[in-house]
Protein backbone atom coordinates (compact mmCIF):
# COMPACT_ATOMS: atom_id res chain seq x y z
CA UNK A 1 0.00 0.00 0.00
CA UNK A 2 1.19 3.53 -0.75
CA UNK A 3 0.36 6.95 0.63
CA UNK A 4 0.49 9.70 -1.99
CA UNK A 5 0.71 13.29 -0.77
CA UNK A 6 0.11 16.47 -2.77
CA UNK A 7 1.34 19.78 -1.32
CA UNK A 8 -0.39 22.87 -2.71
CA UNK A 9 0.07 26.54 -1.79
CA UNK A 10 -2.87 28.35 -0.18
CA UNK A 11 -1.95 31.60 -1.98
CA UNK A 12 -0.83 32.56 -5.45
CA UNK A 13 2.54 34.20 -6.15
CA UNK A 14 1.07 37.64 -5.37
CA UNK A 15 -0.14 36.47 -1.95
CA UNK A 16 -3.82 36.25 -2.91
CA UNK A 17 -5.63 33.18 -1.55
CA UNK A 18 -6.80 30.65 -4.09
CA UNK A 19 -10.60 30.30 -4.08
CA UNK A 20 -11.84 27.47 -1.88
CA UNK A 21 -13.49 25.95 -4.94
CA UNK A 22 -10.04 25.15 -6.37
CA UNK A 23 -9.25 22.97 -3.35
CA UNK A 24 -12.76 21.49 -3.30
CA UNK A 25 -12.30 20.46 -6.95
CA UNK A 26 -8.99 18.72 -6.20
CA UNK A 27 -10.54 16.98 -3.19
CA UNK A 28 -13.51 15.76 -5.24
CA UNK A 29 -11.31 14.54 -8.12
CA UNK A 30 -9.13 12.54 -5.74
CA UNK A 31 -12.10 11.14 -3.80
CA UNK A 32 -13.70 9.88 -7.01
CA UNK A 33 -10.49 8.44 -8.46
CA UNK A 34 -9.15 6.82 -5.27
CA UNK A 35 -12.41 6.15 -3.39
CA UNK A 36 -11.31 8.49 -0.59
CA UNK A 37 -9.06 11.40 0.28
CA UNK A 38 -7.79 13.18 3.37
CA UNK A 39 -7.50 16.94 2.95
CA UNK A 40 -5.69 19.10 5.51
CA UNK A 41 -7.24 22.46 4.65
CA UNK A 42 -8.10 24.26 7.88
CA UNK A 43 -4.72 24.35 9.60
CA UNK A 44 -2.23 24.96 6.81
CA UNK A 45 1.33 23.82 7.17
CA UNK A 46 4.18 26.20 6.52
CA UNK A 47 6.81 25.42 3.91
CA UNK A 48 10.23 27.10 4.04
CA UNK A 49 13.02 26.97 1.47
CA UNK A 50 16.14 28.88 0.49
CA UNK A 51 16.24 30.65 -2.86
CA UNK A 52 19.23 32.82 -3.77
CA UNK A 53 20.09 33.27 -0.11
CA UNK A 54 16.57 34.42 0.80
CA UNK A 55 14.17 32.34 2.85
CA UNK A 56 10.82 31.95 1.14
CA UNK A 57 7.72 30.61 2.84
CA UNK A 58 4.33 29.36 1.81
CA UNK A 59 1.26 28.24 3.64
CA UNK A 60 0.36 24.89 2.15
CA UNK A 61 -2.49 22.43 2.23
CA UNK A 62 -1.96 18.69 1.94
CA UNK A 63 -4.05 16.07 0.20
CA UNK A 64 -3.44 12.37 0.86
CA UNK A 65 -4.72 9.24 -0.86
CA UNK A 66 -3.96 5.57 -0.27
CA UNK A 67 -3.50 3.31 -3.25
CA UNK A 68 -2.26 -0.26 -3.78
CA UNK A 69 0.07 0.85 -6.59
CA UNK A 70 1.62 4.06 -7.88
CA UNK A 71 1.56 4.85 -11.58
CA UNK A 72 4.38 7.43 -11.70
CA UNK A 73 3.60 8.50 -15.28
CA UNK A 74 -0.01 9.23 -14.36
CA UNK A 75 1.06 11.20 -11.27
CA UNK A 76 3.49 13.26 -13.35
CA UNK A 77 0.60 14.23 -15.64
CA UNK A 78 -1.58 15.07 -12.62
CA UNK A 79 1.27 17.15 -11.13
CA UNK A 80 1.63 19.09 -14.40
CA UNK A 81 -2.10 19.80 -14.39
CA UNK A 82 -1.91 21.08 -10.80
CA UNK A 83 1.10 23.26 -11.65
CA UNK A 84 -0.93 24.91 -14.41
CA UNK A 85 -4.09 25.25 -12.33
CA UNK A 86 -2.25 26.74 -9.35
CA UNK A 87 0.28 28.69 -11.46
CA UNK A 88 3.31 27.06 -9.85
CA UNK A 89 6.74 26.18 -11.22
CA UNK A 90 6.71 23.00 -9.15
CA UNK A 91 4.07 21.20 -7.09
CA UNK A 92 5.36 18.54 -4.71
CA UNK A 93 3.77 15.13 -5.17
CA UNK A 94 5.41 12.37 -3.15
CA UNK A 95 4.63 8.82 -2.17
CA UNK A 96 5.61 6.51 0.64
CA UNK A 97 5.22 2.78 1.11
CA UNK A 98 3.00 2.15 4.12
CA UNK A 99 1.62 -0.77 6.08
CA UNK A 100 -1.88 -0.66 7.53
CA UNK A 101 -2.22 -1.91 11.10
Amino acid sequence: MYLVQILLPRNDNQGEPFPGKEFDDVKEELAVRFKGVTAYLQAPAEGLWKDSGETDRDEIVIFEVMTPEVNVSNWKLRRGDLERRFKQDNVVVRYLAIALI
